[in-house]
């Protein structure tokens, strides 16, 4: 959730301060409460902090700026322990004569422990935070090795939790030391210069080669050189690789936000999340496969693990991956799974779906099933997370950066990806198998232009969302793959518009949310193709009549040719045929763009959304 920043340079066109703040303002998207740097100048570290936006702490910069230096790191916070002050913001000072410098993102579980043995020695806190302790205790190891890679290295050694923390010290002016445990840590490598991210977002505009840490690893960065090693001292080289998208896809392109940026790049998403799926021979893969072909034959289990509008997409991939595979699948919330012992074995395949590859709730997750036996699978956007890493195979989704906070094209590349997975699963499991696999490939590969299709056509749903800029609470309705997509329409408003939202399956209308229907209510139903199986389509038609005869409005999204719901409808969204099971793919759209524009209507801020971060990284 937190953005950190780090730089040794020297610059020819700027400050380390610049290059820092410019990284914090890429960070943004990660939702924060809080700001600060600190920069080392000819023997002393010196720092600017303020609590809200970045704004406030440029205003602090100009009403007392900071030298011109070579080495900078910089934090946005937000908040765990102790509120969005400015005493709480980061960084934060060591003790002795404020020549050392600490930011950190995650949380130090055992820093009490620790406060209350330095408070015992004499040691006076200016703040609320786990994160002044760190601060403190690497002063002190400072002071007794004289090298701070070997004073992060003996601190480090003492946390307990997840962390990654940043230093400087004014007696190594041109050093800035990082570690990370279960909290994400990137090096950008440049020429002359170095850098360290929380995402490469924080330097993408200067350099695209990058570094990935691995577990508990620590690294130091000078403008020539870097270093890791391992918490133990043990060299590392780390894995190096090359980022494939530029600054220029971190902006917003002409539009108003980066969610409508965002929601009308869908096509592209899910285009370049199928692309190169397929061998010479035309079998599908998967981007790393460190599983053996038998033993994904041997699983008699899936397992999806997720949050949010990643379970959403784990919820759609049930229903997919079990009808192509006749597997029977689970999709658990990430953050109850390994608290009520669940059944896992050699035989269990767990998929893992996180946007960033840092969800703290799914890692901890994907450890638990390892621990278990489990052979694991990451559905990913981000190269090189922590969750791929420490999975036993990846398919990443190929969606580029995502910046709002509010999910949209990770979501639709998240569904793409786990409907791969379901068909790699499945052409593993016999001939018949493979050819049904081909063909739903090929549907797949024309969904893109359909989504583009469908974007052209949003105007009378951005219209919908104006006249109901006063609504105070919408339902939606969905049946079979159109419950996960009512509930993740349900889930965009609330994040939002910050109004009552819930999302149903529609047969569960007549078992106690039909009391909820009320003249006026807006209500948004999820129909079912007319070719769908088992009655579906005819059993949602009666749903919308028996909330219409109780007065609700119906807002229903059907696919063109559907002419059933049209009596019973105030408004008709179209969306393009396709087969049942990828309709997902098209009829989410209109609702992201309902809750966008709804939104804006309310003069809310639609890329960072009050108390919502991008990357949950901590439990």
């Amino acid at each position: 959730m937190c953005g950190i920043v780090g730089y040794v340079g020297p610059r020819a066109d700027g400050t380390a301060l610049d290059v820092v703040m410019e990284g914090l303002g890429r960070l943004e998207y990660r939702g924060y409460d809080s700001a600060g740097v600190a920069v080392v100048d000819d023997g002393a570290v010196q720092t600017r902090k303020r609590a809200g936006k970045l704004a406030n702490l440029r205003s602090a910069l100009v009403d007392a700026p900071v030298p011109d230096t070579a080495t900078a790191i910089g934090h946005t916070r937000w908040a765990t322990h102790g509120g969005p002050t400015d005493q709480n913001a980061h960084p934060h000072r060591g003790g002795r004569d404020g020549k050392l410098a600490l930011v950190h993102n995650g949380i130090i579980e055992n820093f009490h422990a620790l406060k209350t043995s330095l408070a015992q020695q004499g040691v006076e806190f200016t703040s609320e935070t786990d994160t002044e302790v760190v601060a403190h205790l690497l002063d002190e190891a400072f002071a007794r090795t004289g090298d701070l890679t070997a004073a992060m290295r003996e601190v480090v050694a003492g946390l307990e939790g997840a962390f990654t923390l940043l230093a400087v010290h004014a007696d190594q002016p041109h050093t800035v030391v990082g570690a990370r445990r279960n909290s994400p840590l990137v090096v950008g490598l440049g020429e002359g210069e170095n850098f360290l991210g929380s995402d490469v977002a924080a330097f993408i505009g200067h350099t695209r080669h990058a570094l990935e840490l691995g577990q508990d690893q620590i690294v130091t960065i000078t403008p020539d050189t870097y270093e890791v090693t391992n918490f133990d001292g043990t060299p590392s080289d780390g894995k190096a690789y090359e980022v494939t998208w530029d600054a220029a896809a971190a902006e917003k392109s002409g539009y108003d936000t980066f969610m409508e940026k965002e929601i009308n790049d869908q096509p592209h998403a899910v285009a370049d999340t199928l692309l190169g799926r397929t061998d010479a021979d035309g079998n599908l893969r998967l981007d790393e496969l460190h599983i053996e072909e038998d033993e994904l034959r041997a699983v008699t289990k899936i397992v999806i693990v997720a949050c949010g509008t990643a379970a959403y997409a784990g919820m759609v991939a049930k229903y997919a991956i079990e009808r192509w595979t006749r597997i029977p699948v689970e999709v658990e919330l990430a953050h109850e799974f390994r608290y009520r012992d669940p059944v896992i074995d050699g035989h269990t395949l767990v998929v893992s779906i996180s946007q960033s590859g840092e969800t703290m709730d799914t890692l901890m997750a994907v450890r638990h099933a390892k621990e278990l036996g489990a052979k694991t699978v990451s559905i990913c956007n981000t190269h090189g997370s922590t969750i791929p890493r420490e999975s036993d195979a990846v398919l990443y989704t190929h969606a580029g950066p995502e910046i709002a906070v509010a999910s949209t094209k990770a979501f639709l590349a998240q569904i793409t990806a786990s409907y791969i997975l379901g068909l790699y699963l499945a052409s593993l499991r016999g001939e018949s198998y493979g050819r049904d696999a081909a063909e739903i490939m090929a549907e797949l590969q024309g969904v893109p232009a359909k989504i583009e299709e469908l974007l052209t056509t949003m105007d009378r749903v951005k219209e919908i969302a104006y006249f109901m800029a006063d609504s105070r609470s919408v339902l939606f309705l969905g049946r079979h793959v159109g419950y996960p997509v009512a509930m993740e329409g349900a889930l965009k408003l609330k994040e939002l518009a910050y109004i009552h939202a819930e999302g149903f399956a529609a047969g569960e209308l007549k078992h106690g949310p039909i009391a909820l229907i009320e003249p006026g209510q807006p209500v948004f139903v999820i129909v079912p193709s007319p070719d769908s199986e088992h009655g579906l389509h005819g059993k949602v038609v009666s749903n919308i009549q028996e909330i219409r005869a109780r007065g609700a409005r119906t807002l229903v999204i059907a696919e063109e040719g559907d002419e059933d719901v049209v009596p019973f409808a105030d408004e008709v969204i179209r969306v393009p045929r396709t087969s049942p099971l990828l309709a997902p793919l098209l009829t989410v759209v209109p609702l992201q763009v309902f809750a966008l524009h709804l939104s804006t209507a309310k003069g809310l801020d639609v890329d960072q959304p009050r108390n919502l971060a991008k990357s949950v990284t901590v439990e």
